[in-house]
């Protein structure tokens, strides 16, 4: 199955940084990291998400500065012409350290765009599922909200979104508290946590599907998982003339027709 997200992390990503200046020209504190965090790209020179009002969000192409206007129904629209088996709405990001009420009027504001999400997504169903995303960050009220609201609607299941805590742990505790409120007749999956020790601490609590550009962030760098050598970097001198595959116990195509010197001499 194929599942898209709505781009709502990334148009966000697009907004100040955390070293960035506030209106008044002074420099903005530090704000927390988080442990989805949104960091610096290259690209980025500039604050360029522009606006975020009921309607939407409105920001610049990095690329050409063309003006580009998000809104929950273009966001359905663009995700059912990918193909999407499960897609996700669009949703607001606000960081981890907001105040409570500021983190209410998001988790509404979400609300709503979910809503109009779902309809858009109800009149031309395309044989596709939508999930709607929990919000209230750590706020464990806001949370609960969020997930009666949700559950109310009739989503095909649920996601787990916003920020979800400065650290893994924070992440635990949180998903401790709020999987055994979600419907057992629904799956559910969690939005952008795919490092294995949260996956093999959060599956122990119930969580059915993750995502996160993790895994292909580390493989570029070399980086193998393997159930035999543990965590490897093919990259280092001692493999490169190694006949041996990565995984011994693995059937996969790599590992049963390449070895550890033919993935060192390809880099």
């Amino acid at each position: 199955p194929l599942i898209t997200d709505s781009g709502g992390f990334q148009v966000f990503s697009l907004g100040m940084d955390a070293d960035d200046e506030d209106d008044d020209g002074k420099p903005s504190s530090p704000r927390v990291r988080e442990l989805k965090s949104r960091n610096k790209t290259k690209h980025k020179r500039e604050n360029l998400l522009l606006r975020v009002d009921e309607r939407g969000a409105l920001f610049k192409s990095y690329r050409d500065g063309s003006k580009i206007f998000l809104t929950p129904e273009s966001s359905v629209e663009a995700q059912k012409k990918l193909g999407a088996d499960i897609i996700i709405p669009l949703d607001e990001l606000p960081p981890y350290d907001i105040s409570d009420e500021v983190l209410a009027q998001s988790v509404f504001r979400s609300h709503r765009w979910m809503a109009r999400s779902l309809r858009a997504h109800l009149a031309d169903m395309r044989q596709q599922a939508m999930y709607g995303v929990i919000h209230g960050g750590v706020n464990r009220e806001l949370r609960t909200l969020s997930v009666e609201y949700l559950s109310s609607l009739p989503y095909d299941g649920l996601a787990i979104g916003g920020s979800l805590g400065r650290d893994s742990n924070e992440l635990i505790d949180l998903l401790s508290f709020l999987m055994p409120k979600l419907p057992r007749d629904k799956p559910n999956h969690l939005l952008g946590i795919a490092d294995v020790g949260s996956i093999e601490r959060a599956v122990t609590l119930g969580v059915d599907t993750f995502d996160s550009c993790y895994p292909t962030q580390v493989a570029r760098h070399g980086t193998l998982f393997t159930h035999t050598r543990g965590k490897i970097n093919f990259r280092r001198a001692e493999f490169k003339t190694t006949l041996e595959p990565a995984c011994y116990e693995c059937a996969c195509t790599l590992c049963a027709n390449h070895s550890l010197g033919y993935l060192n001499h390809l880099d």
